[in-house]
């Protein structure tokens, strides 16, 4: 990590410093308001309503839909995490045109949710040195395989490919029935966090480099981007390149105007622009070029680390010039997610786990209350104000309800759904007010807390958490807001 990085960092703490000497100011300002109020100074249905300022702290690293990923497993004692990646050979699941074994699906998915993670999955037909990929069926029916031999390069072994004809009838017709009764079933399983498109070339990265011309041309593209778009309408679908009118490869058909996002699968190695000839398919490069600069805005960015910056990427001064700097990488492409083995290997330096931490928690969203006012009505009712920032890089992409809680001895007596959303708030923009009339009726007189949480739809997944002081304060999952007497 360059002097870059810690000065961005430096100067990060020392904004929440300000805040908090801020925070402090306005709360003295609020209680010599309130002292004002208690002499008369106010209505008395002012007197009704109470304000007070939330004092920021930290969002948890491994909240739900962001961070690190790793392969799947259990690497909890290694580095905080909500999501585990795999992929899955297309033949696993497709036995026929229009039959289908969900089973080792099902299987990775349930193993992934026993730990409360989701899932991030990739189906793929090639990849170096594995077998057996294509379904028999095809084959049976006609389908050329082409084999050749890929190399990482010098001090690489070469693999063995089995490429499909990917302009085979059979199989395009196998593609579009597979990602059609993909998305009918698992389309808003909250099992499920991402999926990347894959199916195409190596590894389902589209492409098939230095094999070029094995790849498929722009009308089967454009097939399986349709069979997506049809049937995906809550869980995210990402692609691997963008692409409008012009792109650094001409054999790739536009997804620029679609609702997919896109995944780095070079971050930290080839994300930023260099302006280099030859580094035209760097990841900001071509999201510039396709004019998707602003995409992340309705539709997430992810990737993988590229394995030559796996752990190293997060140290002080990377043995490797190569790699790029990550908290400028994050700023720039606002990613939310990222594939990564360094920080899951095997226990690392402790200097090193807590720069992962500082530059990981900067990826995707980061939500901080600021402010709560409580207004009591004359029937019972009260009236909750709230304000929400996103302190963040992206926004957050799904729908996930709220609740606000009457809590006592730790536990909800009371929960009342929140009609306010977390979608569509962006860093920088102005707080978004969440209001509500809560019904206290029937409540036992005594001593409450007010508090908020947004519970995640999966079983055991993890909950969203607050930038906040006061989150998980009073009862594991929840934001505290404010003390609540109840006569």
């Amino acid at each position: 990590m360059n002097a870059a990085v810690i000065t961005n960092i430096e100067a990060e703490e020392t904004m929440v410093r300000i805040s908090r000497i801020v925070f402090w100011l306005m709360a003295l300002a609020w209680g010599m308001m309130a002292g004002f109020v208690a002499m008369g100074g106010f209505s008395s249905e002012a007197k009704q309503q109470e304000c007070r300022l939330l004092e920021y702290a930290p969002a948890p690293v491994d909240n739900p839909l962001k961070g690190l990923v790793p392969y799947q497993g259990d690497y909890r004692e290694y580095f905080p995490h909500s999501m585990e990646f795999n992929y899955l050979p297309y033949s696993a699941l497709v036995k026929g045109y229009n039959e289908f074994d969900w089973a080792p699906l099902e299987k990775m998915l349930n193993d992934i949710a026993g730990r409360g993670h989701q899932a991030v999955f990739r189906i793929c037909l090639e990849y170096p040195g594995r077998k057996g990929l294509i379904p028999d069926f095809l084959i049976r029916d006609g389908l050329k395989i082409h084999k050749w031999w890929y190399s990482e390069g010098p001090g690489h072994a070469p693999a063995l490919v089995e490429t499909p004809d990917y302009e085979d009838r059979n199989l395009r017709k196998s593609l579009r029935s597979f990602v059609t009764a993909l998305g009918q079933r698992y389309d808003g399983d909250p099992r499920i966090g991402f999926i990347t498109a894959g199916l195409l070339g190596l590894w389902g990265e589209w492409h098939t480099y230095p094999k070029v011309e094995l790849f498929a041309s722009k009308t089967v593209q454009l097939e399986v981007m349709d069979a997506y778009e049809a049937v995906f309408k809550v869980t995210p679908v990402l692609f691997r390149y963008p692409v409008g009118e012009k792109s650094f490869r001409s054999d790739l058909a536009k997804n620029v105007d679609r609702p997919f996002g896109y995944h780095d699968d070079s971050f930290a190695w080839a994300t930023l622009h260099t302006g280099r000839k030859g580094d035209e398919w760097f990841f900001m490069t071509a999201l510039k070029a396709a004019g998707a600069e602003e995409k992340w805005k309705t539709h997430p960015i992810g990737g993988e680390i590229r394995p030559e910056a796996w752990g190293i990427v997060f140290d002080e001064k990377p043995r490797d010039k190569r790699v790029q700097d990550f908290l400028q990488c994050v700023e720039a492409t606002h990613v939310s997610w990222l594939m990564d083995s360094g920080m899951f290997q095997k226990k690392q330096d402790p200097n090193r786990i807590q720069r992962a931490m500082k530059l990981v928690r900067r990826m995707g969203y980061e939500f901080h209350c600021r402010s709560v006012s409580l207004r009591r009505l004359p029937d019972g009712k009260l009236v909750v104000r709230l304000e929400i920032e996103n302190r963040g890089v992206a926004p957050f992409y799904y729908q996930w309800k709220g609740e606000w809680g009457i809590l006592t001895g730790g536990k909800p007596v009371r929960t009342i759904p929140a009609s306010g959303k977390l979608t569509g708030l962006l860093p920088g923009d102005a707080p978004r007010l969440w209001s509500e009339t809560l019904d206290l009726s029937g409540l036992k007189p005594g001593l409450y807390k007010l508090a908020l949480r947004v519970p995640n739809p999966q079983k055991n997944g993890h909950p969203l958490k607050f930038a906040n002081k006061t989150q998980d304060i009073d009862a594991a999952g929840w934001l505290t807001l404010s003390d609540l007497p109840v006569n």
